[in-house]
C-alpha cells in the first residue's frame, strides 16, 4: 500500500511518491519567536512529527526534515522597541521556549532548524535572480525595499486557486513603492528607527529581508531546488505559502510537490491567539496536565480537522492514554522488552488508516481495539497472544508517538520507559515471593507482602491467569 496525501494544488488524493527514491525532503513554516508557544502554536509540529514518523517507520523513508526559525520580523521588532530589549535576545528567549514546548510534547529534533538571519546571502541570491529575471524590482522611492511583481507571474494564485484582482491588498510596505498594491516585500530597506543591528547589506540597500523569502531561500539550501513536501498551518496558506511558490517558480525551482497544512485549534470556535485572550501556554498546560495526554489531544483528530478545545478535552485524552497504558502494565510482566525493533507487524487496519492521508484518529481506534483484544487474551490466561498484542500497541503508539513506554515520557511522566521497567521488576519480585508464600500455606507472610505493596501504593487483583497489579489513584483533594 501507498501513502497518500492531501495536494493542495490539485485537490485531491494521490499517490505519494518523493523525488529521490527511498528519502523524503519535509520543509516545515516553523514559529517567528516573538512570544512563548500556546498549544494553537505547536499543533503543526506534532502533525508534522506524526507524518515523518509515519514515513521513517511504517515505509523505510530517510527523512530529511527542516523546521526553520523566523527570528527577524516586523513584529519582533515592535515588540523590541515597546520593552527595550535587545530584538535578538526577545527572539532566543522565545526560541528556547518553543524548544522546550516541542521536547515536552515529544516532537522528534529536526534534521536541522535554520535561523533565517543566519542565510541572509542565500535571500539576496534568490532575490538577486527574480530581478534579474524581471519579476522583481527595487522600489523608485529609494527606499530600499524590493517587491516582487505578482502580474509578471502568470501562475500567481495557484495555490488558493484566486485570481489576483480578487486578492486583498500585501499590507508590508508602503504600497507608495509598488507598481501593484498586491506586490509583496522580498526585501525592507533598512529605517531610520530600527536598530543598526537588524540590517544587512545588498546591491539594493541596506536592510531585513521579507518573511516569503526567507522560507523560500532555506528550503532550496537544504532540500535542493526540488523537495517533496511543504507544510504549515492552513493560516500560511495566503499569502505566505502562495508567494514562496510564485517567488521561488519565477527564480526556475520546482519547489515543493505537496503541500500539507493543519487545520487550528480553538476556542469557543474561534482561532486561538493571544488577542483573544484564550492561548494556553505549553509551559502552563504541561503543570496541569500529562505531557503525553497533552500530546495524544493533539495528535487524534485528522491534521486537517479543526480541534476545538474546552474544559475537560485534555482529561479526555489522559483516559484514552490510561487505557493504552493500563493494558500495557498488565502485559509488561509477561513481556521481556517492549521497545520496538521493527519486526512488529503493524495491523492491515492500521497501516489502511495511516496511509489514508494520515487517518490518525482511525488508527488510534485500531490501537484501542488491540487492546481491547490485550486485555481480553489476559483474562483468558493467554499471555503468549498477550505478548504479540503489546509489542502491535507499542509499535503503533510509537508511530503516533504516544508510546507510555517510550523513554522520552519517563521524565516528564515519572512513571514511563526505564522507571516503568524497574518498578514492575520490583513489584513482580514481591508478586513472585508472595505466590511462592501461599503455595506454602505461609499465608502470614503472603498477607504482609501485599500489605507492603498496598502501602506503597500498588493494588493487586488476584485472577485465575495470576496476580495483576495496578498503582493506585492518588485520591482527589
Amino acid at each position: 500500500m501507498t501513502l497518500r496525501l492531501f495536494d493542495s494544488l490539485s485537490r485531491e488524493l494521490r499517490d505519494f511518491v518523493p523525488v529521490v527514491p527511498g528519502k523524503a525532503g519535509i520543509y516545515i513554516c516553523g514559529l517567528t519567536t516573538q512570544s512563548p508557544p500556546h498549544i494553537g502554536h505547536v499543533r503543526f509540529a506534532v502533525a508534522f512529527d506524526i507524518l515523518r514518523r509515519w514515513l521513517e517507520r511504517g515505509h523505510g523513508y530517510d527523512v530529511t526534515l527542516i523546521r526553520n526559525v523566523t527570528d527577524i520580523d516586523d513584529k519582533i521588532l515592535a515588540k523590541s522597541a515597546e520593552s527595550g530589549d535587545p530584538w535578538y535576545a526577545i527572539s532566543y528567549r522565545h526560541e528556547i521556549e518553543t524548544a522546550d514546548a516541542l521536547e515536552d510534547l515529544g516532537v522528534l529534533p529536526p534534521t536541522y532548524e535554520p535561523r533565517a538571519t543566519g542565510h541572509v546571502p542565500e535571500m539576496v541570491a534568490l532575490m538577486e535572480t527574480l530581478v534579474e529575471k524581471g519579476h522583481a524590482y527595487p522600489a523608485a522611492d529609494e527606499s530600499g525595499d524590493v517587491y516582487f511583481d505578482v502580474r509578471s507571474w502568470p501562475d500567481y494564485g495557484e495555490l488558493t486557486r484566486q485570481s489576483i484582482d480578487d486578492m486583498a491588498e500585501a499590507e508590508d510596505a508602503d504600497p507608495r513603492g509598488k507598481h501593484d498594491p498586491r506586490d509583496f516585500a522580498l526585501w525592507k530597506g533598512h529605517k531610520p528607527e530600527e536598530p543598526g543591528t537588524a540590517s544587512w547589506p545588498t546591491p539594493f540597500g541596506p536592510g531585513r529581508p521579507g518573511w516569503h523569502l526567507e522560507c523560500s531561500a532555506m528550503a532550496r539550501k537544504y532540500l535542493g531546488d526540488t523537495f517533496d513536501i511543504h507544510g504549515g498551518g492552513v493560516d500560511l496558506r495566503f499569502p505566505h505559502h502562495e508567494n514562496e511558490i510564485a517567488q521561488s517558480r519565477a527564480a526556475g525551482l520546482g519547489f515543493a510537490n505537496y503541500w500539507l497544512h493543519n487545520a487550528w485549534v480553538t476556542t469557543g470556535g474561534e482561532k486561538m491567539s493571544k488577542s483573544l485572550g484564550n492561548s494556553l501556554r505549553v509551559s502552563e498546560i504541561v503543570k496541569e496536565h500529562r505531557p503525553l495526554a497533552v500530546r495524544y489531544y493533539l495528535s487524534a483528530a485528522h491534521y486537517r480537522s479543526t480541534i476545538e478545545y474546552h474544559p475537560g478535552s485534555i482529561e479526555e485524552a489522559g483516559a484514552a492514554v490510561e487505557r493504552i497504558e493500563g493494558f500495557l502494565h498488565r502485559a509488561l510482566p509477561r513481556v521481556l522488552s517492549l521497545v520496538p525493533d521493527g519486526s512488529e507487524e503493524l495491523p492491515a487496519e492500521f497501516r489502511e488508516a495511516m496511509d489514508d492521508d494520515l487517518g490518525v484518529s482511525g488508527a488510534l481506534a485500531v490501537v484501542h481495539e488491540t487492546v481491547r483484544a490485550g486485555n481480553t487474551a489476559l483474562d483468558d490466561g493467554d499471555h503468549e497472544d498477550a505478548a504479540v498484542i503489546a509489542r502491535q500497541v507499542v509499535a503503533m503508539a510509537d508511530v503516533i508517538g504516544v508510546n507510555p513506554l517510550d523513554p522520552l515520557w519517563s521524565e516528564a511522566d515519572g512513571d514511563g520507559g526505564a522507571a516503568l521497567t524497574a518498578l514492575e521488576a520490583l513489584v513482580r519480585d514481591r508478586i513472585d515471593a508472595r505466590a511462592q508464600a501461599r503455595s506454602s500455606r505461609d499465608y502470614a507472610t503472603a498477607d504482609a507482602i501485599r500489605d507492603q505493596l498496598t502501602a506503597a501504593g500498588v493494588t493487586l487483583e488476584d485472577t485465575a491467569a495470576g496476580a495483576r497489579w495496578s498503582l493506585a489513584r492518588p485520591k482527589a483533594d
